[in-house]
């Protein structure tokens, strides 16, 4: 009597692997820094193949690039946010308050502070990396802020003259300053102010 075995499903096993990768790299770059994590201990903390790293990414920028990115996305699938947005209410300062308050409350959270602050430390000092940094991370998220200012425009809730992407670093640059250099506390109120003023100064005359 013959026995059949399947075969394995290296799909699922590939996915395995490229959760444990992206666990592996956060968590080092957490405990030991940027520049001291490497391919070779990312992969030894996951139980891959230096070469199973490599076939995937050039470098272990990009690793730890992709995997802070996965981390976002798998925050906003549990939150049931994708594809995510800044909801056009057709009330702008409550939109916007409501996108920074989930913003204090990601910056608060250890899963994501402890890697952001690594990866946009090193940013300061590795070029390259900084570029991609806010290539891939920050300019598409920047982008949902324009998207809903250039829906105020239209609206008539925002002067027509106003560059939607000079007005977002209004409120938003002053909490990553904040929360970047410890210059003061973050909170809601301290973002829902941040609004109120930038609004102030943008609302037709």
């Amino acid at each position: 009597m013959s026995s059949h075995r399947s075969a394995p499903d290296t799909t699922r096993r590939s996915e395995r692997s490229r959760r444990a990768i992206y666990d592996a790299a956060l968590a080092l770059v957490v405990e030991v820094g940027y520049p001291k994590t490497t391919v070779e201990a990312i992969a030894a903390r996951a139980g891959v193949g230096k070469q199973t790293i490599y076939r995937w990414w050039p470098s272990k920028a990009d690793v730890l690039l992709e995997a802070f990115l996965d981390l976002g996305e798998q925050a906003a699938h549990a939150a049931g946010q994708v594809p995510y947005s800044i909801p056009d209410t057709g009330d702008l300062a409550a939109d916007l308050k409501l996108v920074l308050r989930a913003t204090v409350d990601e910056l608060r959270d250890p899963a994501f502070e402890a890697p952001s602050r690594a990866l946009a430390a090193e940013g300061v000092v590795n070029e390259e990396l900084g570029r991609r940094f806010v290539a891939k991370l920050l300019e598409p998220q920047l982008q949902l802020y324009v998207d809903r200012l250039r829906s105020a425009q239209e609206a008539g809730d925002v002067r027509p003259d106003v560059d939607p992407r000079i007005a977002l670093e209004l409120f938003v640059s002053p909490l990553a300053q904040r929360w970047l250099q410890y210059t003061g506390p973050i909170s809601y109120e301290y973002t829902d102010t941040l609004v109120d003023y930038a609004l102030g100064g943008l609302a037709p005359r």
